[in-house]
């Protein structure tokens, strides 16, 4: 087994342990660990099975497989990065929707509480 080799492997099994503690915690709800969980299995599972991977490799025209395994780790992350961008533009959406929301009620209130004194 060569340094990369079990390098790949501990650190997809410390994602995968640290990602499972965060649920367990309730850090990460489940719907944003799915993505993790799913990455560190995949990393793990390529890993573990070199051959697999130099197999993948060749057919990519990798020259060095285990460079693929961190293509595979970074292509995850950005995926990740992806989604959280898409949720992030869209509670931005709500919340600016709501604050407009709350500045028409007030005003409401307010010219409520006009009336109500005159």
């Amino acid at each position: 087994m060569s340094a990369v080799q079990t390098f790949s492997i501990i650190i997809s099994l410390g994602l995968f342990v640290l990602v499972i503690d965060f649920i367990r915690r309730g850090l990460l709800k489940e719907k944003y660990s799915v993505l993790w969980i799913v990455s560190s299995l995949i990393i793990l599972a390529l890993s573990i099975w070199q051959g697999v991977l130099d197999r993948i490799a060749v057919m990519l025209g990798v020259s060095y497989a285990p460079s693929l395994l961190f293509l595979v780790a970074l292509i995850f992350v950005l995926l990740i990065l992806l989604h959280f961008s898409v949720a992030i533009s869209v509670l931005t959406d709500r919340t600016k929707r709501l604050a407009q929301d709350i500045a028409i009620l007030r005003q409401e209130k307010e010219a409520a509480g006009d009336e109500e004194k005159k």
